[in-house]
Parts: C-alpha cells; sequence; structure tokens
C-alpha cells in the first residue's frame, strides 16, 4: 500500500520558516518525481515545486526564492523549505509522487502564517 506522509506544518509568523515532510512508503522512493502543491480553503489546487528523480527543481512563480524542495532518497523522505513567509501562503500543503501513470498523494500539512 503507498502512503505519503506529510507533517510540519503549523502556525507561523510572517518572515518565519518551516519546513515541511514528505514521508514515502510502499514505492521505489528514488524512482518517484515529487512535487508540492498548496490549496488554500475555497480554492483549487495550484503547483508550489517539483524535483524530479535527477534532482531537477522547480517553482511556482509566488515562491520562487523563498521555498527550497529537496529529496533524502536513503530516507524516502522529501523536504520542503519554506522562508519568508507571507500570509498568503496559508494553505494546506499536500505532496505528490508522480512517474508516468503512478500517481499519487498524501492528505496535506496545514501551513497558517499570522501575527
Amino acid at each position: 500500500q503507498v502512503k505519503l506522509v506529510e507533517s510540519g506544518g503549523g502556525l507561523m509568523q510572517p518572515g518565519g520558516s518551516l519546513r515541511l515532510s514528505c514521508a514515502a512508503s510502499g514505492i521505489i522512493f528514488s524512482g518517484f518525481n515529487i512535487a508540492w502543491y498548496r490549496r488554500a480553503p475555497g480554492t483549487q489546487r495550484k503547483f508550489v515545486a517539483f524535483i524530479t528523480t535527477s534532482g531537477e527543481t522547480g517553482y511556482g512563480d509566488s515562491v520562487k526564492g523563498r521555498f527550497t524542495v529537496s529529496r533524502d532518497n536513503a530516507k524516502n523522505t522529501a523536504y520542503l523549505e519554506m522562508d519568508n513567509l507571507k500570509p498568503e501562503d496559508t494553505s494546506e500543503y499536500l505532496c505528490n509522487a508522480y512517474r508516468g501513470i503512478d500517481d499519487y498523494w498524501g492528505r496535506g500539512t496545514l501551513v497558517t502564517v499570522s501575527s
């Protein structure tokens, strides 16, 4: 059974930092690309960042320069380091592992940025 479990969310003041984790099981993690998405209340899911199996990364315009995606294949875990957080970053953050037609999602972790 494939599981992706996000963690690390919480309440943070504007300008602060958080690191989200996405722990995978049931897949050969190193063979999957990983993406992060976010979904604010009442809105559609939006792309945040990706990291490929070879370590290539990409970011959405709204987080470029502030967020960093990484992965540790030995730990079957991907990370999203979020710096200089803004109130508009408040969302549920979801992890996605994808490879061809294989596509798996976690349930998300909530990030709230507020003073």
